[in-house]
């Protein structure tokens, strides 16, 4: 979905507003995160057919019924939108340009995979994934076997945190745009700022989250706190890929993505062997402390070499 999701974006939004319009929309799939985790452990608990196999006939019924009016309501770009008014198709013209509404330019892979800036933020991009899948995969295990939560408190409990999205992400979004106005800050300040000051608190907040011990209401806060700097630091590396080439913003996120989706392959099985043994809480301070060390070797590797500028190479 997310390549096909930026490359709609970089011809359906103002260059001026991405960094809102894409948090929002990225906003959309922690809720559905949080929707799914809450209901996972009530059908798991209570569901139909033997309980967890409910879930899985739930969701795939969903994701069948959004399909439907993904087909239906989606076009590439304004210009071929069947039932745009021409007053709106003026808007998008004079917005973004006829020509970039229409362009489908030879994508340059070589000057792509060469690029340090992209490789700057692939590296983000995995490191925000492992502390994510971390989250999604392991955290609800953490509750279960280190908390003690039951499975219908573990999926509440779980789906909390990623409350704070739903505020976090679209706040972010128009601090950022509103900081990258004319005569304020370059796209560059902004994007290497909101990624460390993400990235570092997160960073903080894991290693403490393994000293907390089993104060579950702490636990659960410190969590919450996690996840809405991880969200601050997501807000900058989603949307940098249409800074840095608007055209091959789809591109660029099926490349970037496909190294930040490695950390949910590596991320479980460090996990596992890290917490084989006994699943205790001195166990899962190793796993956050490892988490960390990601992202703190990730943020020194985007403030050096990340960009929010458009290459030379993107039109």
């Amino acid at each position: 979905m997310l390549p096909g999701i930026f490359a709609l974006i970089a011809r359906w939004s103002p260059p001026q507003y991405r960094s809102v319009i894409v948090n929002i929309i990225m906003a959309g799939s922690y809720v559905g995160i949080a929707v799914g985790m809450l209901l996972t452990g009530v059908l798991c608990d209570y569901g139909f057919a033997g309980g967890w196999p409910s879930a899985f006939y739930v969701f795939g019924m969903v994701g069948c019924v959004w399909s439907v009016a993904w087909f239906f309501l989606c076009y590439d770009s304004p210009s071929t939108h069947p039932r745009i008014s021409t007053t709106e198709l003026e808007y998008w013209e004079q917005t973004i340009g006829s020509e970039h509404l229409t362009s489908h330019p030879p994508t340059p892979w070589r000057k792509i995979i060469t690029s340090v800036p992209v490789w700057a933020l692939a590296i983000a991009m995995f490191a925000n994934s492992w502390i994510f899948y971390t989250y999604i995969i392991c955290v609800p295990l953490y509750m279960h076997d280190v908390l003690g939560f039951n499975m219908t408190r573990n999926g509440v409990y779980s789906a909390l945190p990623f409350l704070a999205t739903v505020l976090v992400l679209p706040v972010c979004g128009m601090l950022a745009d509103w900081l990258r106005s004319p005569g304020r800050l370059s796209t560059t300040v902004v994007r290497k700022t909101f990624c460390a000051v993400g990235f570092i608190s997160s960073g903080s907040l894991l290693i403490a989250l393994g000293y907390i011990g089993c104060d579950r209401t702490l636990a659960v806060a410190t969590i919450f706190a996690i996840i809405a700097f991880v969200d601050v630091g997501f807000s900058s590396i989603a949307v940098n890929q249409l800074d840095l080439a608007p055209l091959h913003a789809g591109k660029l996120m099926g490349l970037t993505y496909t190294v930040a989706v490695m950390a949910a392959i590596i991320a479980p099985l460090a996990v596992g062997s890290l917490t084989y043994e006994r699943s205790t809480r001195e166990e899962w301070q190793k796993v956050f402390f490892l988490g960390t060390g990601i992202y703190a070797f990730a943020v020194i590797v985007f403030l050096i070499f990340g960009s929010g500028e458009r290459q030379s190479w993107a039109d």
